[in-house]
């Protein structure tokens, strides 16, 4: 695996998300606004960053759709989705900030300024 430190984690009072290759993609990138389609899987429930939360790929999910670069998704998937291309696997370590902030998400067991990784597979665009 391959990691490219997107902004900084390791103080306190830095945000952002890193970014850790597991597979690289077919070089095609989306464009702000257009629609993506990944697989991703969700970890960080309880504050507890190797329990999963979420995944599109348990019994009866599907992958999940959103307008790229638009404010439909937290900022890490915003940011992080809009560089990754067509068949690309990444690992996603996003800060508080840069994922559900101080509100949390209560539904999914995630606490108020948790930390959240994600791993995500694109799919396609368009």
């Amino acid at each position: 695996m391959r990691r490219t430190a997107l902004a900084l984690l390791a103080r306190k009072d830095h945000m952002g998300f890193t970014k850790t290759l597991i597979r690289e993609g077919n070089g095609s990138k989306p464009a702000r606004g257009q629609q993506v389609t990944v697989h991703c899987t969700g970890y960080g429930k309880n504050r507890d960053l190797n329990e999963k939360f979420w995944s599109t790929k348990d019994p009866g999910q599907e992958p999940f759709t959103f307008a790229v670069g638009l404010g439909q998704v937290i900022k890490g998937w915003d940011e992080s989705v809009i560089n990754m291309s067509i068949g690309e696997v990444a690992r996603i370590h996003c800060s508080p900030d840069y994922a559900y902030g101080a509100g949390g998400f209560e539904a999914w067991g995630i606490m108020p300024n948790s930390e959240l990784t994600f791993e995500i597979e694109v799919l396609s665009f368009k």
